[in-house]
């Protein structure tokens, strides 16, 4: 809700605010970006992203490569990343966090 009431900030705010060259500036979002994240860290109730993402164990494959879409709706998810699991540590997609590791049937 708080992020489309920002995104049409952003775009009424940038309508009018077009340079000569029909490209649009966005100097003025540092002000605005810059309030609503500092908002956000006072709350130190809440956890933040990486700190709910860390919760999630690393996901079990049987293969050595998995793609991760970040969201089983594609709407909601990611560009797909194909990440190989050769290395014992787990691998993490560089868009959504998730940890994959290969399951080894021994």
């Amino acid at each position: 809700m708080a992020s489309t009431v920002l995104l049409r900030s952003i775009i009424k705010s940038s309508s009018t605010t077009l340079i000569s060259s029909s490209k649009r500036t966005f100097s003025f979002l540092a002000p605005q970006i810059g309030n609503h994240t500092a908002k956000w860290m006072q709350d130190t109730s809440k956890k933040s992203p990486m700190e709910l993402i860390n919760e999630v164990p690393p996901i079990k494959v049987d293969g050595r490569i998995v793609a991760c879409e970040g969201d089983t709706n594609p709407a909601l998810g990611h560009p797909i990343e194909y990440i190989c699991l050769d290395l014992e540590a787990p691998a993490v997609c560089k868009y959504c966090g998730l940890r994959y590791v290969q399951d080894h049937h021994h």
